[in-house]
């Protein structure tokens, strides 16, 4: 079974740091572009970037989260990490990976309702308050 599993959400202050986990199950998350999303209450899902699959990694951000969100990967433990720093009230939301062989594909996926990412996770809620 293909599957991931977000992990690393909680309670943080404004101002503070968390990393979110995305580990993969039943296949190489290497073989993978991986993005980030998130989604507030009544908010559509929003794209925070994403990492290439294979050695390179490179990364990509829109300009809302660029500078405060970084992602990496960690492939002898099949795992993507979002390290997101100076954290915002407006920053809460249940935060999801996404798994796809073409990093385009998580790249358009909130703008082109044609294309889905293969594999979601279940996400893992984040909440910024003091």
């Amino acid at each position: 079974q293909v599957t991931l599993v977000e992990s690393g959400g909680g309670l943080v202050q404004p101002g503070g740091s968390l990393r979110l986990s995305c580990a993969a199950s039943g296949f190489t998350l290497d073989d993978y572009a991986i993005g980030w999303f998130r989604q507030a209450p009544g908010k559509e899902r929003e794209f925070l970037g994403a990492i290439t699959r294979g050695g390179g990694g490179s990364q990509y951000y829109p300009d809302s989260v660029k500078g405060r969100f970084t992602i990496s990967r960690d492939n002898a433990k099949n795992t993507v990490y979002l390290q997101m720093n100076n954290l915002k009230p407006e920053d809460t939301a249940v935060y999801y990976c996404a798994a796809d062989p073409i990093l385009h594909t998580l790249i358009v996926f909130t703008t082109d309702k044609d294309r889905n990412p293969e594999v979601w996770g279940q996400g893992t809620l984040v909440t910024v308050s003091s």
